[in-house]
């Protein structure tokens, strides 16, 4: 029987492989089925739809992104932390392309609630941060800025839309300690206090 052994970790599994090789825009119940030589219908008893699927996959690959990241970071403070995490991140969505295209998608704010990894992400991105001095709402801008530059990084690498002879990781190298560099000299917020 075909449909044996189905379970939701192993559709979602499945998805984030599908997404690797053929994009996460491709990532449909039908492709996923045709993987498992079931109908379509045979997923439904696993995940909700499409929407369902995806938002599976992008909290599943959220989830290695940071566990990626919070090894390479463990023990590190400062500007060694931040070019670790960023290593991580730029390795992650160069390695995965579709499970990081699924980390892109909007989730719904109380699913982001409930998920440890979610919640893992911003203790991990937070705490790297507050070594430098920030607090709110400098905090939630400087991670604007992190994940604005990482991911115009390394969507424009992946487009292969770094033309010049320069090294691409001699580039990325001096953007990580231009962001460190602000980050030690952040502009802070002003407060009636002040």
């Amino acid at each position: 029987m075909a449909r044996a052994g189905l379970t939701v970790d192993r559709v979602v599994a499945a998805a984030a492989d599908l997404a690797d090789e053929a994009g996460f825009e491709n990532v449909t119940l039908s492709a996923l089925a045709r993987r498992f030589g079931v109908k379509d219908a045979s997923l439904y008893s696993h995940v909700r739809g499409l929407e369902d699927l995806r938002t599976r996959l992008a909290l599943h690959a959220g989830a290695e992104l940071i566990d990626r990241i919070a090894m390479a970071v463990a023990g590190r403070a400062g500007k060694d932390a931040l070019s670790a995490f960023a290593g991580a991140y730029r390795a992650y969505a160069l390695e995965h392309p579709g499970r990081y295209a699924a980390t892109q998608i909007r989730i719904d704010q109380a699913l982001i609630a409930d998920s440890p990894a979610l919640r893992r992400t911003a203790e991990i991105t937070y705490g790297m941060l507050r070594a430098y001095g920030l607090d709110e709402p400098d905090l939630t801008d400087a991670v604007r800025l992190l994940r604005s530059t990482f991911h115009g990084y390394c969507a424009l690498e992946s487009a292969g839309g770094f033309g010049a002879a320069r090294d691409v990781q001699a580039s990325w190298d001096k953007a990580v300690e231009a962001l460190h560099l602000t980050l030690a000299h952040w502009p802070r917020e002003m407060t009636n206090d002040d």
